[in-house]
């Protein structure tokens, strides 16, 4: 007869089945970790590699250790906040005490390796080639221009395998059938990837479409990573202040390499004409076209949102509908729009100015009118936000009021200034401030209608008169005009500090007033 098992020895072994599959399931995602960590090393992307180190190592202990249980619904918001805020922060940081950008772009050790690299033609003797095909081997007979006696025949070799280098030897015979002129200019772009190896150990590459010549090496290594320039004797020394390497008359080698300059970039910001003072208009912009769009927005919004809720207005329903689809339209599509019926040339609303005034306005060449521009469709994309947001304020305002107003003789101005605004003023605060944030960093607006032009003809970086910061930061790292990417830190920085500012003092105004 079957005997009954013990509860107990049943509840042990799932808890003792439920641990074993935690721990396989944390060694699995453990050596995952630590297999893209190695290949992130090997790549030389050392802070990468060290902060999912560290996240997985607070990961492991977390899932694993007893005392960290309650941490476990911690760690996921903890991971997102570190891995996309605090490291691309540091991160930003650590680039701003650089001199990171298009031109000083590598490691010291890899510029250098890219110098030792380069070679050039050393004016030797040169061979006229043949192309022998055999299935799919190749084979090169290279005969010297001068001396018709001297010929080498290289290994067979496949174009899978370039680039690569392949011997030849005069003893070596050549298989299969000789290819025409026309067979060789079709892969004369692989055969560039080919480098011959003479019995000598003299290297020949393709110079022309008919010739092999040999090539040498541009520079030999000197002392203290000295580079020697073996063409013309000159000697170039790393500058690890400005990140190139200089030879004795001051002439800079590109490409660069990346070192710390300390607060270069910052005093760069503050004291550069050509920095500073675009910066500062940039701001001041910046600032005043978030406020002015918030503060356009809602009246706009407030306003309609009274109107399609007048009680002796038909049809409000449809009203609604219609002034909130411009939020339902995806921003990018309607800026592009407004960028079309904006044109000064051919654009819908200058030919009808033309018409009835006879003027063309210079939208995208006028700095305040273009200024202007961006207020006007920058309205049209947020006054439904605001719309939807008092509509629903407003609802919740006693109508008691609006009767005992009625009665003592007010008229809806006074109801407006009295009743609405103040009733609905604290809990909109918040929004207001989240508005004014989204507006301060309003890229695609920017970069969609004017792409931060006119341009500012004072400025030493890509700085236009419509720019915001964020723009202006972008064109800084990213731009056609080169790629700064230090000093953009830099300014990200500060924007940093300013918004962190205008944040605070928001909050502490918000604070008072709900005090009140």
């Amino acid at each position: 007869m079957k005997q009954p098992q013990d509860a107990g020895g049943v509840l042990s072994g799932k808890v003792v089945s439920g641990n074993g599959l935690k721990w396989a399931l944390v060694a699995a995602i453990d050596i995952a970790l630590l297999y893209i960590i190695t290949l992130m090393y090997a790549q030389g992307e050392i802070a990468f590699a060290l902060v999912i180190l560290l996240l997985g190592s607070i990961g492991t202990w977390v899932f694993t250790s007893e005392k960290a249980y309650n941490f476990r619904y911690v760690y996921p918001s903890l991971l997102g906040v570190i891995l996309f805020v605090v490291f691309p922060l540091i991160y930003t940081v650590n680039i701003a005490f650089t001199n990171y950008s298009s031109t000083n772009l590598l490691p010291f050790e890899r510029v250098k390796q890219i110098h030792l690299d380069k070679t050039y033609s050393s004016g030797e003797e040169k061979f006229a080639l043949s192309l022998y095909q055999n299935n799919d081997a190749y084979q090169l007979e290279l005969t010297n221009t001068r001396n018709h006696e001297e010929s080498y025949t290289t290994q067979a070799f496949t174009v899978a395998q370039l680039p690569g280098t392949v011997s030849a030897d005069s003893a070596i015979q050549a298989e299969g059938d000789k290819l025409a002129m026309r067979d060789i200019i079709q892969l004369r772009s692989d055969l560039r990837l080919l480098t011959v190896m003479l019995p000598d150990e003299s290297k020949l590459v393709m110079t022309s479409l008919r010739e092999f010549g040999a090539m040498a090496q541009l520079f030999s290594e000197g002392d203290n990573d000295s580079l020697i320039n073996n063409q013309t004797g000159d000697v170039y020394h790393p500058d690890h202040e400005t990140g190139f390497y200089v030879s004795q008359d001051g002439e800079r080698m590109a490409p660069g390499f990346t070192v710390y300059i300390g607060w270069d970039n910052f005093v760069r910001v503050v004291s550069d004409p050509g920095i500073q003072g675009p910066f500062w208009k940039i701001l001041g912009w910046t600032v005043t076209h978030a406020t002015l769009t918030v503060m356009f927005t809602l009246i706009i919004g407030l306003l309609l949102a009274c109107l399609v809720q007048w009680e002796p207005l038909k049809e409000s329903a449809i009203y609604r509908v219609l002034l909130i689809l411009p939020y339902a339209v995806p921003a990018f599509i309607s800026i592009l729009i407004f960028r079309g019926l904006f044109n000064q040339n051919f654009g819908e609303i200058n030919l009808v100015l033309h018409n009835l005034f006879g003027i063309k306005p210079e939208w995208f060449t006028n700095e305040y009118l273009a200024k202007a521009m961006i207020l006007i469709v920058n309205c049209w994309l947020g006054y439904p936000y605001m719309m939807i947001l008092t509509m629903g304020l407003l609802k919740a305002i006693p109508e008691d009021l609006y009767e005992a107003s009625a009665i003592d003789g007010a008229n809806p101005l006074h109801n407006l200034r009295h009743i609405t605004v103040p009733m609905i003023i604290k809990p909109l605060i918040p929004l207001l401030i989240a508005s004014f944030a989204f507006n301060f960093n309003n890229f695609v607006l920017i970069n969609l209608l004017t792409g931060g032009g006119p341009n500012l003809l004072d400025a030493s970086t890509p700085a236009g008169a419509t720019d915001i910061l964020v723009s202006y930061t972008f064109r800084i790292a990213f731009g056609s005009y080169g790629q700064d990417f230090g000093l953009a830190s830099a300014i990200a920085g500060f924007i940093f500090v300013i918004v962190g500012f205008i944040a605070w003092a928001n909050l502490k105004a918000t604070s008072k007033l709900q005090e009140q």
